[in-house]
């Protein structure tokens, strides 16, 4: 079971906007740091592209942690499962061979690079990230429990950080508190 999850960025201001959006919300903590200043971790989501080209940003920090060929387990699986390009709005666990963290989320906040501001991706990312780790849990030996998420959409993708904090809480809450029943009106 998902008991904690990790918002992570280096700067300072991004970090102000995850403690605000994500005030009051248990089993949330805050790191102003880089991927590869974490310590141990079940899995780390990615903010990538539908088609896994892990080249640039939060991705190309993966690649150089976790090595080439999870960049490519991935984009096989993306060829596999998708049929080349993974939609906005889906997430997969892969294992990542490394007991640091021994699981990668593929979470993609745009079909190619480039502006998604002004958009719902962020939220979209965010909430497959934390269905992938439910549907995970219910079957897997290896739970995840610590979870980090860098700030979806804030790099190439040009959302403001204030928003992606916004849209990655309003996920969160979701995932907290789902609904027990549907409105039929």
């Amino acid at each position: 079971m998902l008991q904690t999850i990790w918002l992570i960025h280096p700067q300072a201001e991004m970090c102000a906007a995850f403690e605000n959006r994500f005030a009051g919300l248990a089993g949330v903590m805050v790191i102003q740091s880089r991927l590869e200043d974490l310590p141990g971790h079940d899995a780390f989501v990615t903010a990538g592209n539908a088609f896994g080209m892990m080249t640039a940003g939060i991705d190309a920090a993966v690649v150089r942690l976790y090595g080439p060929q999870l960049m490519q387990r991935i984009q096989h699986r993306i060829m596999d499962e998708y049929l080349g390009e993974q939609p906005i709005g889906t997430a997969f666990v892969e294992p990542t061979a490394n007991a640091h963290c021994p699981f990668l989320v593929h979470a993609p906040t745009m079909r190619v690079p480039g502006s998604i501001a002004g958009t719902d991706k962020v939220y979209a990312a965010a909430w497959a990230a934390l269905l992938a780790i439910h549907a995970h849990n219910r079957v897997a030996e290896s739970k995840i429990e610590t979870a980090a998420f860098p700030a979806l959409g804030t790099g190439f993708g040009g959302v403001a950080y204030e928003e992606a904090a916004r849209q990655m809480a309003a996920a969160y809450r979701h995932w907290v508190s789902p609904p027990h029943g549907l409105d039929r009106d």
